[in-house]
């Protein structure tokens, strides 16, 4: 167990020094994510003169949460592992003793930590602009915020890794992220809570896996209310599917990988 902790936590600091060489670059990565901000101010404005369920306060509440949810959960690994396909990069990894999947979670652990304290600026500029929206959760609910962050990270990354197998069957494999990207905007809570959206839709969606990658940890921080039991089973469930369909499209590609370009 030593070990294992040893080679982990060096993985860890490699790949954040990797992190840190980039800085300027992550602030830009950072910014780019801000879009829940620009809704924010949208969904404000209409709620002032609309009926929605929600004030104007909770809405404020409800998108810097959902900013804060994308910066603890963006993933990216689907872009890196079609090019170490494409490339025949993947093919040094296989020769370790150590599955190539735990370089790309280390990679994305180490740069949550360079990206925070960008993150934490950011929240506290929206909270000077906007005082009346300021709160802090309860510690049972931060508590729960925080495993589900987790899991909606571990989510996204099974997700996307397992769409990144397909790059053994084709050279655009991310061309399938990003179709699945229109769904993921608007049935995840990034668009608009989805507290808003029909009662029928709102049934619908549940028992996809959308509403779990941000509607829910936003909604559990904020205080609006959620089916925390279902929601938690649903992450895990739908983790378990995604892994159990990445291993076996792992093992089947490798019987057609050929390391070109290597």
């Amino acid at each position: 167990m030593k070990k294992i902790i040893r080679k982990a936590l060096t993985l860890l600091l490699v790949y954040y020094a990797y992190s840190v060489e980039y800085r300027a670059e992550l602030i830009f990565w950072v910014l780019s994510g801000s879009l829940p901000i620009i809704l924010m101010g949208i969904w404000i404005q209409a709620a002032q003169g609309g009926q929605f369920g929600l004030s104007p306060v909770d809405f404020g509440r409800y998108f810097i949460t959902v900013f804060i949810v994308r910066q603890l959960t963006a993933v990216w690994v689907i872009w890196e592992f079609e090019t170490e396909i494409v490339q025949g990069k993947l093919s040094p990894k296989l020769l370790q003793p150590l599955d190539p999947v735990w370089h790309h979670v280390a990679g994305h652990i180490s740069e949550r930590f360079t990206r925070l304290m960008f993150t934490f600026l950011l929240v506290a500029l929206f909270f000077i602009l906007y005082p009346q929206a300021f709160w802090l959760p309860g510690l049972s609910r931060f508590l729960l915020f925080t495993l589900a962050a987790v899991l909606t990270f571990a989510l996204r990354f099974t997700i996307q890794y397992t769409f990144a197998m397909l790059a053994f069957w084709t050279e655009r494999a991310s061309a399938l992220e990003n179709f699945w990207l229109l769904f993921y905007l608007f049935l995840s809570g990034l668009i608009a809570p989805l507290k808003v959206f029909p009662e029928p839709v709102q049934k619908i969606v549940m028992f996809t896996p959308f509403p779990y990658l941000i509607d829910f940890p936003a909604s559990l921080l904020v205080g609006l209310p959620v089916d925390i039991g279902r929601g938690f089973w649903s992450m895990v469930g739908w983790i378990l599917v995604f892994l159990g369909m990445n291993r076996f499209l792992w093992r089947a590609g490798l019987k057609r990988y050929s390391g070109m370009g290597a």
